[in-house]
């Protein structure tokens, strides 16, 4: 089933991007697949403290943030969560909650964050002016930067404690791996910090082991059969 006003093709009830011909979360379980790469993958919920960040290329539909946010609501942590997401193409608010409503779980979130992002969240603004975090509850904060990552990244002056890298395949959509990129997020990362990502391509672990990161290639979710996680040594030079 296709729709011609997003640029959407869905397959399974899974978003599939036209633009890049690749979907958004894995059609053997998104949500499973969250929790495998990006928060076991970083070592969470164990490192969960007050002020933790998380850095996130790609929002997409949420998804991330969302199964972030119900670890840190169970793990019982402490203070504030930051979530720093960038997202070049946002997602309609209708398509998000068709595709999160396989997760019936996730619904209160879900309508929690549509109406936080309606409510200017999720606009374009002055490219110049990076947006405030956002409160979602449970003491999670989301900043949602949109627009191209290689332009706004530089411009953010946050330090990570862990990142999600989430862009569309790397032979899909190659500016969201480009080692200059790679390099920013890298620097970006407070020492100790780490990184998680799907893709286990090796343009991807050259160009962050290039950065200073300790990278290594782990087994994947479902038929991927290896995923790729990095650390920042805690004494960077």
């Amino acid at each position: 089933m296709d729709d011609a006003t997003t640029g959407l093709d869905w397959r399974d009830g899974v978003p599939v991007s036209r633009r890049f011909q690749d979907p958004y979360f894995s059609l053997a379980g998104g949500l499973e697949e969250t929790d495998f790469v990006f928060l076991a993958g970083n070592g969470l919920p164990g490192r969960f403290r007050d002020g933790f960040c998380i850095g996130e290329l790609g929002f997409g539909t949420g998804l991330n943030l969302l199964a972030t946010w119900a670890a840190w609501r169970q793990a019982g942590a402490p203070g504030r969560l930051d979530f720093v997401s960038f997202e070049a193409y946002p997602m309609a608010p209708q398509d998000r909650a068709r595709a999160l409503a396989v997760w019936p779980a996730l619904t209160p979130a879900v309508n929690a964050l549509n109406a936080v992002l309606a409510d200017g969240g999720q606009q374009p603004g002055d490219p110049a002016t990076l947006p405030a975090p956002l409160a979602l509850g449970d003491g999670v904060h989301l900043t949602l930067i949109l627009g191209d990552v290689r332009d706004t990244l530089p411009r953010w002056q946050g330090r990570v404690d862990a990142w999600y890298l989430d862009g569309f395949a790397p032979a899909r959509n190659p500016q969201m791996w480009e080692d200059a990129l790679l390099a920013r997020v890298a620097d970006r990362m407070a020492p100790g910090g780490t990184l998680a990502t799907y893709t286990a391509a090796g343009v991807v672990r050259r160009a962050l082991a290039a950065a200073g990161l300790e990278v290594a290639r782990a087994q994947g979710y479902g038929r991927k059969r290896h995923m790729t996680t990095a650390r920042k040594p805690a004494e960077s030079p």
